[in-house]
């Protein structure tokens, strides 16, 4: 995260925030899959700095639980493992219902937002651009995990998010159909917004959780 300097300007980042930046996003698209070994000296070279801020940028990524380290070998990319898609899967399912039950009082509120990000979806979904699909429908669990208030359960949030991250790219480029389901599925939870049934809206939120779950354990 970058930070406003005492002169109003935003600092630029850190040679460790660079490469601890550089190397998250390769991982959580996969473009370094589970089970790779990436060097010190390969991240360094990709993102310009020494290999001391490197060694930061690790440290931060094996504490996420992303990579595990080797000295003098450089850096495994966790694989996902069963164990770890039913815990993560779990974790969510409980911030995010918490979170759900207490944004229902200020759901006039909410829907704008959400349907903002239900909007970037299907715009990336035409284009075709899973990237930008991906983030979008992270912003959208998000949106409602942030509404509800509580900033530890949002933090947590986050780094459950950047471990699924991975999973889903698998969900969306194997899985046929998916992307489509998951769009159909967002726009159930606004419909249940638009209702008087706070119980729709949960089971809402519930079933597309599930159905992610059982997605990703489907390609296992």
């Amino acid at each position: 995260m970058t930070h406003p300097s005492p002169s109003g300007r935003t600092a630029a980042p850190s040679a460790a925030e660079r490469a601890y930046r550089h190397l998250k996003r390769e991982i959580l698209e996969q473009i370094h899959p589970g089970g790779s070994l990436v060097s010190e000296g390969e991240i360094a070279e990709a993102t310009g700095v020494s290999r001391t801020p490197v060694r930061e940028a690790l440290l931060r990524l094996e504490a996420e639980g992303l990579v595990r380290l080797y000295p003098k070998r450089g850096a495994l990319i966790r694989p996902v493992s069963a164990r770890e898609i039913t815990d993560v899967i779990e974790a969510r399912r409980l911030v995010e219902l918490h979170a759900a039950e207490r944004v229902w009082p200020r759901r006039a509120a909410l829907r704008g937002d959400l349907a903002a990000r239900l909007a970037e979806m299907r715009d990336a979904h035409a284009a075709g651009d899973l990237a930008a699909l991906m983030q979008a429908d992270r912003a959208f669990h998000a949106t409602v995990v942030d509404a509800a208030g509580n900033e530890i359960l949002a933090e947590l949030y986050q780094r459950l998010r950047d471990r699924q991250l991975r999973m889903g790219e698998a969900s969306f480029r194997l899985s046929p159909g998916w992307a489509e389901t998951a769009l159909t599925e967002h726009a159930d939870q606004l419909a249940a917004l638009d209702s008087d049934d706070p119980g729709r809206w949960l089971a809402a939120v519930a079933a597309h959780i599930d159905n992610a779950a059982a997605v990703l354990r489907s390609l296992r």
